[in-house]
């Protein structure tokens, strides 16, 4: 059984041995982003892996990125004989060989993540994450800002259509007619919500929106009418055009074909294995759709039958892991993108396990019994099998950024964030949710919470604590219904994250880490040696492990007094995440995915759990009570299945414990002598 978060280590000695981390062979996919096309050559744009050219419809494809020295392409688009790529850092590369070389071609350009691109007869368009569009009209080697009228500056999309340019800018459609000097709003019948792709088909402009479905104007932009007749999923993607034929790509659903304008819409996914469509491209009779996860898909029926075309389409797209949980059989890694990742082998291989799981921007992941929670930027989700299959249970929730989740007893706590600006402007209130029936419904608990950006929750016994960004920690001794802020010594209330070791309280700050002895009442900074923002941390025992944003994973064997970087091997020190999973230590890598590390190789002895004999527990199973039967002084604790102390108390001799509070479930037991031996084993209530 794993035991996540709980590894009795007998520390012996400070002396660390060499050793490094191994990375995992996940988790990653294939991510599409972009196609263009130009005469009988295909090219797309990956998630890290730069850019492909097929010559012979997708049967083969080949890397085509000397020059281009950043891999994170989102937008492609053809003028002439020249080949534009629009990359997220390393904005506009230019090839005018077909690829074979690129050459950055950024001047003038003051904002390098560029999302879309848009050709209008010698001028090119290039819409940006947050400065708005830009125009050249000298093949990329000039860029000048063109946004007077833009009123925001986060651009997911440009079309052209004859002499008018439109751009998507998060809410909002905006139009030019004068190529870019000025833009007009054209919003009326639009339902503001997230503007995720545009398409032109004739005299008609398609809209597709995050959660509101597909929009349609036959007068330039003036005019909204949603047309999502025959739609079962209204995050839409992507579009592409193809003779009198409308796909659109959807978040989850797969490709959907309208032949009437929009106005009726058929699902077209035979053959399809992943739903996800991120992009399409269209050459002659061949439809090509790009998935978020799985590569390419080819179609030369209109949709009605796919093949996958990935011959050739090597790399890996390792994503950002932001949470880890285990159950009995499985280890889950919630990614930035990617969804839910479940491994079987102790994180050697991964496989996704997103069904259901229409948001895969996954920030934490609890486990209770056999039901796993996920909570993602868009709404919690709860698996019953293993991840098999995930259902939304949002009911009540007013706000769907969850941050965090917590665990104490039957009740899950999720937090939320409000804050922000630009497209995450504050459109919900944050602050804490409680649930005390297995997520089906969900209540505000914020009364004491001055601060609603909720960044972590933790659990220690009876009291909860909440980390926020910009006020501090706040503590609730009675499930949420009252809080108070506890942030004696906190020089810092900028909270990343939160970790409880025993009756020791970590968080880290943007001013570092520090400790409470006392729940919170008073709090002292422990930064000896580390000098990096926390992300996250894991206990084991009395061992800490902090990650962090730039510095790498750091130990502390004594309480945070002091700490030492165990960085060996890590391909990056952004770490997002960290998890302790039976004896070995995960860690969700920046852009690298999951690495993990024997924790005997960082310390200088791990005992290796021996269960306390059968006859010193019993019964077991129980219900209400077992006996703990074991000479002499003993301190015993029970952790859950998170790792959370859920019971302590001193015995001597044979002593029956009562666990009649305690939810059915699998518990880690733990009893320590007088004379230093610990001892470990599980009880199982139902």
């Amino acid at each position: 059984m794993r035991k996540i978060l709980l590894i009795t280590i007998i520390l012996f000695s400070a002396i660390f041995v060499s050793a490094q981390w191994q990375q995992t062979s996940g988790p990653f996919d294939k991510r599409i982003s972009c196609f263009t096309v130009s005469g009988t050559n295909i090219f797309v744009g990956t998630i890290s892996g730069g850019i492909f050219l097929s010559t012979d419809n997708g049967s083969n494809w080949t890397a085509v990125n000397n020059g281009l020295t950043n891999n994170y392409v989102y937008s492609l688009e053809v003028s002439g004989t020249n080949i534009f790529a629009g990359t997220w850092g390393g904005g506009v590369y230019l090839s005018t060989d077909n690829g074979s070389n690129w050459t950055a071609v950024n001047n003038g350009l003051t904002n390098l993540n560029v999302r879309s691109l848009a050709v209008s007869g010698t001028n090119i368009f290039a819409g940006t994450n947050g400065a708005g569009v830009f125009l050249s009209t000298d093949n990329g080697s000039n860029w000048t800002a063109v946004n007077n009228g833009l009123t925001k500056k986060y651009i997911s999309s440009l079309v052209v259509s004859g002499t008018n340019v439109f751009a998507g800018a998060e809410t909002e459609v905006f139009l030019s007619t004068d190529n870019g000097s000025n833009w007009t709003l054209v919003d009326n019948g639009l339902p503001h919500n997230y503007i995720n792709s545009l398409a032109v088909s004739g005299t008609n402009i398609f809209a597709g929106t995050n959660g509101g479905g597909v929009y349609l104007s036959t007068d330039n932009g003036s005019n909204w009418t949603a047309v999502n007749n025959g739609l079962t999923n209204m995050d839409i993607k992507s579009f592409a055009v193809s003779g009198a034929n409308i796909f659109a790509g959807t978040n989850g659903d797969g490709v959907f074909l309208s032949t009437d304008n929009g106005s009726n819409w058929a699902a077209v996914n035979n053959g399809l294995t992943n739903m996800d469509i991120k992009s399409f491209a269209v050459s002659e009779t061949n439809v090509f759709v790009g998935t978020g996860g799985s590569g390419v898909f080819l179609s030369s029926d209109n949709g009605s039958n796919w093949t996958a075309v990935n011959n050739g389409l090597i790399y890996s797209d390792y994503f950002n892991v932001s949470s880890f949980t285990a159950s009995e059989t499985n280890i889950f890694a919630g990614t930035d993108g990617g969804g839910i990742f479940i491994s079987t082998d102790n994180g050697n291989n991964w496989t996704a396990a997103n069904n259901g799981l229409t948001n895969k921007f996954v920030s934490s992941l609890s486990v209770i019994g056999t039901n796993v929670f996920a909570g993602t930027y868009n709404g919690m989700f709860l698996s019953t099998n293993n991840g098999s299959n995930w259902t939304a249970i949002n009911n009540g929730l007013t706000n769907i950024d969850i941050t965090s989740l917590a665990v104490s007893g039957t009740n899950i706590f999720a937090g939320t964030f409000s804050g922000g600006s630009g497209i995450f402007a504050k459109l919900y209130s944050g602050g804490v949710y409680l649930s005390t029936d297995s997520g089906s419904s969900w209540t505000a608990v914020n009364n004491g919470l001055t601060n609603i950006d909720i960044t972590s929750l933790a659990v220690s016994g009876t009291n909860i604590f909440a980390g926020t960004w910009g006020g501090g920690v706040f503590l609730s001794t009675d499930n949420g219904s009252n809080w108070t802020a506890v942030n004696n010594g906190l020089t810092n209330i900028d909270i990343k994250s939160i970790a409880v070791s025993g009756t020791n309280i970590f968080t880290g700050t943007g001013g570092g880490v520090f400790l409470s002895t006392d729940n919170g009442n008073s709090w002292t900074a422990v930064n000896n040696g580390l000098t990096n923002l926390v992300n996250s941390f894991a206990v084991s025992g009395t061992n800490i492990f902090a990650g962090t944003n730039g510095g790498g994973v750091f130990l502390s064997t004594n309480n945070g007094s002091n700490w030492t970087a165990v960085n060996d091997e890590l391909a990056s020190n952004y770490v997002k995440s960290l998890a302790i999973i039976g004896t070995d230590i995960f860690a969700g890598i920046e852009d690298y995915g999951a690495w993990k590390r024997p924790l005997s190789e960082m310390i200088s002895k791990v005992e290796e759990l021996k269960n306390v004999n059968d006859a010193l527990i019993y019964p077991n199973p129980t219900q209400n009570s077992f006996v703990l039967d074991i000479e002499g002084v003993v301190f015993i604790k029970l952790y859950d299945m998170l790792g959370k102390e859920v019971l302590s108390q001193n015995t001597n001799g044979k002593t029956e414990i009562n666990i009649s509070h305690l939810p059915n479930g699998i518990y880690n037991v733990q009893a320590i002598s007088n004379d230093g031996i610990i001892r470990n084993s599980k009880i199982v209530k139902q």
